[in-house]
């Protein structure tokens, strides 16, 4: 069964506990964290501090989404602060394997990501050192873009290059993932689906917005989810 995992980037930072905590009860399984460095991609957001709020927050699963440059330097903090998951990127890693090493000696999930434009075989040399594969479905940077219909096909690709090594990597999809696509993106062979805006701003609030996507997903809606608006 797929799991969802809301993006605080599209949150509201005022009231971000609050939020996770509506995340939790509406039935999300992680949160995640996207950290940009103004550099591998053309915006700047948060930091292990923002991951540590988090964890205090709530008891969901967390992963850090790293989109920067020399992730290396910065993988011990998030992994302090109580992060699950690291993802990096392989167009930002000069040594990739030397980069998954340090997130699991650190004790941290490894995972690597691959931009629109990167080929699924790319990841073939790696994938078995992994716990998470993250094929994004838009160019990283900015949330609330147009899902690219193209990573359907990718995540399809990758689905089988895991499922014929007998390997249980995730398989997450992260960019533009809402109601009109999420059934497909299950289909398709994705087992962790990255949803920002189509949480944290969906008419009705966060639960509304993760029920209708877990509804979607073949998943049904905790009865303990309640209805919180987003202003």
């Amino acid at each position: 069964m797929a799991e969802l995992a809301p993006s605080i980037l599209a949150a509201d930072f005022a009231r971000l506990g609050e939020q996770l905590a509506a995340c939790e009860l509406a039935g999300a399984d992680r949160v995640h964290i996207d950290v940009m460095d103004n550099h591998f991609v053309p915006n700047l957001t948060l930091g292990p501090e923002v991951a540590a709020a988090c964890r205090r927050s709530t008891k969901l699963r967390l992963e850090a989404h790293l989109m920067v440059e020399e992730p290396d330097s910065i993988i011990p903090a998030f992994l302090a602060a109580g992060v699950d998951w690291v993802t990096v990127h392989f167009e930002a890693c000069r040594q990739l394997h030397r980069t998954i090493r340090v997130i699991r000696q650190g004790g941290g999930h490894p995972g690597v990501g691959i931009n629109p434009a990167t080929p699924v075989h790319f990841l073939s040399q790696l994938i078995e050192e992994v716990d998470l594969a993250l094929v994004m479905s838009v160019d990283p940077g900015f949330g609330g873009q147009t899902f690219q219909p193209a990573a359907l096909g990718k995540l399809a690709e990758l689905r089988q290059m895991i499922d014929r090594r007998g390997l249980t990597c995730d398989v997450e999809v992260d960019g533009g993932v809402d109601a009109d696509n999420a059934r497909a993106c299950v289909a398709a062979g994705a087992s962790v689906l990255v949803a920002g805006t189509s949480v944290f701003k969906a008419t009705g609030g966060v639960a509304a917005g993760i029920g209708c996507l877990l509804g979607q997903m073949g998943r049904s809606v905790p009865t303990t989810a309640t209805k919180e608006t987003v202003h």
